[in-house]
């Protein structure tokens, strides 16, 4: 089973650093990373910057459509105002079956904050004392974690790319 975790860093290159070590422990086969996505957020900046490690032709890869949707919902839609609330509301509803509620968002958005940066990973199949192990010294903050399998497929029937 895939799981979907969100984790924050206290620096703004703890995100990539972090995706870097997880892409070698996958090269061990200690976890395979289906598909990641990072949000930096510099000091001083407006919002953040995302960038999306965008290996769709990947088995289990969700693509760019969901990451941008995501992001748009947690960091930049609040931005635009209430204008779009009616339609901001079904978007998160639409979301709310694929794992991802208000909640979710609300934590996300109430944590990822300027001088900080987040890792955003699908993974599955990982030897998680290793891993666990291999990751404590990247002093992350677990925010969200684990999809069921029914939420699994309904999130890439959602946001596949055909």
């Amino acid at each position: 089973m895939s799981s979907l975790t969100v984790w924050k860093f206290k620096s703004p290159g703890g995100a990539q650093n972090a995706l870097d070590e997880l892409l070698e422990l996958q090269n061990a086969e200690l976890i395979r990373v289906l598909d990641a996505a990072t949000v930096t957020w510099e000091e001083g900046k407006n919002k953040p910057r995302t960038r999306e490690l965008r290996n769709t032709r990947k088995a289990g890869a969700l693509g760019g459509g969901f990451w941008g949707l995501l992001f748009g919902l947690i960091f930049f839609i609040p931005i635009l105002g209430l204008a779009i609330g009616a339609a901001t509301g079904a978007l998160i509803g639409s979301m709310a079956d694929v794992g991802i509620s208000d909640s979710f968002i609300r934590d996300v958005r109430e944590k990822v904050t300027p001088g900080t940066s987040a890792l955003f990973l699908l993974s599955s199949d990982a030897v998680v004392d290793r891993v666990a192990e291999e990751f404590a010294s990247a002093d992350a903050e677990l925010i969200s974690t684990n999809l069921s399998a029914d939420q699994e497929a309904k999130l890439r029937e959602a946001f596949s790319e055909e």
